[in-house]
């Protein structure tokens, strides 16, 4: 297999042939977990092994991963069983277990599903009926692609300084204003958009939209090239009409629903930095054994054995923080109490902070490792590398979820 065939397809070389014998779910067997769960991931693990799909042309390759993940039924964990999903509710735990496994193979693969889950997630949490039967089973199946258009230019991490508009007018909703990072961008079939309704009322004044693609006043023609193969553009609506219908959640209430989305999703970041981390420990445990060395083999070495000691502690501590936050919302989902809601909330920064942070420490050390082998394009390290490096900024940076745990250490 040439370099660049390693970098643009998810088969296993032979040096990582091994990976297809499971040991790396272990940890499944952790309390946090179902029978179910297990053998939810098991059963991807095996699938995935098994799919060679071209990443060179990472929009190409995504729709790709969706029509795949959609026709084997992977995407039904994205949506509730009234919609054709697999499991009456979305499930924090099995979210996790997707991600973690899938992330471990190709990163590209993790991204096609958590986009269907984050894109449809406030449909599934707001949607009228007529919504939901529209847009949630297309999901399930991968007929559909979803995206999720909150974030602008000056409108990051601070959600609530975002300008896009939506003024009523006879036929319904006018939108103005642009966004940009947006995942999907450009090939989704529609956007959850986020938008002000009440002029100058910040967070208060939000609501969430519908928006089809394509429709007249919006141009997703904007690409944005990003270090690791991961498909973005820029949204931009000009005289962008909507109908009644196209409102999701109740008026101003656009904020709170975007909060509730990310907050079932965050876990499931952490989950795909670990799926990484996992991916380039194995690979560095395989180099470690196999490359010789002075004599000896790099595995021999005192250096080596605590380097892959120190790995090893690292990802499973984030393991346990992610696995806590994806119980917690599955066993106390229903409390809603203010203490209730803002545990689970620090969990899962917890779990998102820790396991974003301890995965890039983890594959910078499994690239050193390698020696220079490591940054020649073409080997998982490297890619691995370019991958894990969004993962601290989206859904909430590592530096948002270090304010949400320390507030929330204040306010106790």
């Amino acid at each position: 297999m040439s370099a660049q065939a390693a970098l643009t397809t998810n088969a296993l070389t032979p040096s990582t042939a091994h990976l297809t014998d499971l040991a790396h779910l272990a940890h499944l067997a952790l309390p946090f977990f179902d029978p179910a769960h297990r053998s939810l991931a098991s059963e991807l693990a095996a699938w995935t092994a098994a799919q060679e799909v071209d990443e060179r042309d990472d929009r190409r390759a995504c729709r790709d991963w969706v029509q795949r993940l959609g026709s084997a039924g992977w995407l039904r964990y994205c949506v509730p069983a009234s919609a054709g999903g697999a499991l009456e509710k979305l499930d924090s735990r099995a979210l996790v277990v997707l991600r973690e496994t899938l992330a471990f193979y190709s990163p590209l693969a993790d991204f096609a599903l958590a986009m269907q889950g984050l894109g449809s997630g406030a449909i599934t949490l707001a949607g009228t009926p007529a919504q939901q039967a529209a847009y949630l089973p297309d999901v399930a199946s991968g007929k559909k692609i979803a995206a999720f258009a909150l974030s602008e230019a000056d409108a990051g991490s601070d959600a609530g300084a975002l300008r896009t508009s939506a003024v009523r007018d006879p036929r319904g909703w006018t939108l103005e204003g642009s966004k940009t990072w947006i995942s999907n961008g450009d090939m989704a079939d529609f956007y959850v958009t986020f938008a002000n309704t009440t002029p100058g009322a910040g967070t208060r004044g939000m609501t969430a939209f519908i928006v089809d693609a394509p429709c007249a006043g919006l141009d997703s023609s904007e690409h944005i090239a990003l270090m690791a193969p991961h498909p973005l553009a820029s949204l931009r609506f000009d005289q962008c009409r909507l109908g009644e219908q196209a409102q999701l959640g109740a008026l101003d209430g656009g904020f709170k629903l975007a909060m509730q989305t990310l907050d079932i999703f965050r876990a499931s970041v952490a989950a795909a930095a670990l799926g990484m981390a996992r991916r380039a420990l194995a690979e560095a445990v395989a180099h470690a054994k196999a490359r010789p060395m002075f004599g000896q083999r790099l595995a021999d070495f005192q250096l080596t054995q605590a380097k892959l000691g120190e790995m090893a502690a690292l990802i499973d501590a984030a393991a346990l923080l992610t696995y806590r936050a994806a119980w917690l919302r599955d066993a106390h989902e229903h409390g809603q109490s203010g203490s209730d809601r803002q545990e689970r909330s620090v969990a899962a920064a917890m779990a998102k902070m820790c396991a974003t942070e301890n995965a890039q420490r983890v594959i910078d050390m499994a690239l050193q490792m390698h020696g220079g082998l490591g940054v020649k394009v073409g080997t998982k390290v490297e890619s691995l590398y370019r991958d894990i490096r969004s993962l601290r900024i989206y859904e909430g940076a590592t530096e948002v979820q270090q304010l949400i745990i320390g507030k929330a250490l204040l306010s106790s």
